[in-house]
This record gives C-alpha cells, structure tokens and sequence, in this order.
C-alpha cells in the first residue's frame, strides 16, 4: 500500500530538430509605400491638400495593390506626418488631406 509509481521523470518527449525555414520570398524591388505617398503628394496641384482617397487612386493609377496594402498605406502615412514630411490639413490619423511640408522640404535642401 505505501508503494507509490515512480513519478515520470521525462514527460515530454524529445523535440525532433527543427527543420530548417521555408525558402523566404524575395522582397519586390521598387520604391516603398512611403516613397510612392511623397510622389503622390508633390505631383499634386491641389493647394488644399490630397485626400485619402485621390492619394489611393494616384497610387493605383500607378501599379500599385492598394486594396491587399491598404494598411502598410494608412501606416506610411501615419509615419510621414509623425516625421514631419506630410502635414495634414484635413481629419485625423490616417484619414483627411495631406499636403507636403514646407519647412522640411527646405531642411532637406540644406
């Protein structure tokens, strides 16, 4: 009765080794979401600004998938206005107009 079973001392059994990862995609070559906002934006005329959704077409118009990256584009935006390179003169986060800014365009230059 005081006989107890040997508690199990590896429970787990032994991990295989792992096996080596997938053949990673190669990154598309080509200028980044980032890069194809600020095209967007300078070639522009409109002096209030371009709104989100003229930016989507424009960047459409230029080969780019917005529908399968519409949120690598919100995001590239959100980082442009936080850097200072895009102001937004319209709306909210990703939402509203963006026109280029001025004052970093000249600190660029410099």
């Amino acid at each position: 009765m005081a006989e107890e079973a040997p508690a199990p001392a590896a429970a787990a059994p032994p991990k295989s080794p792992k096996k080596k990862a997938a053949a990673k995609k190669p990154k598309k070559a080509g200028p980044g979401a980032g890069e194809l906002i600020v095209k967007a934006v300078s070639a522009s005329k409109e002096r209030s600004g371009v709104s989100l959704a003229a930016l989507k077409k424009a960047l459409a118009a230029g080969g780019y998938d917005v529908e399968k990256n519409n949120s690598r584009v919100k995001v590239a935006i959100k980082n442009l206005v936080t850097k200072g390179t895009l102001v937004q003169t319209k709306g909210t986060g990703a939402s509203g107009s963006f026109k280029l800014n001025k004052n970093q365009a000249e600190q660029d230059r410099r």
